[in-house]
């Protein structure tokens, strides 16, 4: 099967230097950004938030701690997606008021957030237990923003390779609040994308039953 949507895969790549003279037009760039913002989440606690880097200055500082990787400052925008921590614990009031956005009888949300807080106890228990629960699921939005930004013909990369501490420290982030999980380059390709190699789908894929 050969769609829109398996030519968008087939189109993205981890672009590694991008055309510095091409900006992503502000219509397209909200498009990726809602891909992630309407990302599932476990529970539906959205627990993430985007930053949007576009200032020059800014993202030389941040080149040298993210490995002096090139994309840092040749892309048209870079993305860090945080991971949320106290918003996601019951006693912040937040994960009442993420089940109370449906109509529901008081005493049902009363039911889902005992169960959100029985499940979760040892989860949420640290700031880096926390931390692994939610950046996990940063990785489903960021997928969905990489998707929708190949859809668009546009290119990104997405970066782990960065110290975390010092970027938190750079950008003024209450760690108590919000962490750094990963990071993602968006903008157009120099270079011609090399073949992406995969393994086969029998190697990948077991049915099993």
């Amino acid at each position: 099967m050969n769609n829109d949507f398996t030519k968008a895969m087939q189109f993205r790549h981890a672009c590694k230097i991008f055309d510095e003279s091409k900006k992503i037009p502000d219509e397209a760039l909200r498009y990726i950004l809602e891909a992630g913002r309407t990302s599932p989440s476990s529970f539906g606690m959205e627990p993430w938030k985007f930053l949007v880097i576009r200032n020059d200055e800014l993202r030389a500082k941040l080149q040298p701690l993210c490995w002096n990787q090139p994309q840092i400052t040749t892309c048209s925008d870079l993305v860090i997606v945080l991971a949320a921590i106290e918003s996601v614990r019951p006693q912040s009031g937040i994960p009442e008021k993420r089940f109370a956005r449906r109509p529901l009888p008081q005493e049902q949300i009363d039911t889902y957030i005992n169960l959100y807080s029985t499940f979760l106890a040892d989860t949420l228990s640290t700031d880096d237990k926390t931390y692994c629960w939610t950046a996990r699921q940063t990785y489903i939005a960021l997928a969905n923003m990489m998707t929708a930004a190949a859809y668009e013909q546009i290119d990104s990369c997405p970066i782990e390779g960065f110290e975390k501490e010092n970027v938190e420290q750079l950008l003024e982030i209450d760690t108590k609040q919000y962490q750094v999980a990963v990071m993602a380059a968006f903008g157009y390709r120099v270079n011609p994308q090399s073949e992406q190699l995969r393994l086969p789908f029998e190697e990948v894929v077991e049915f099993i039953g």
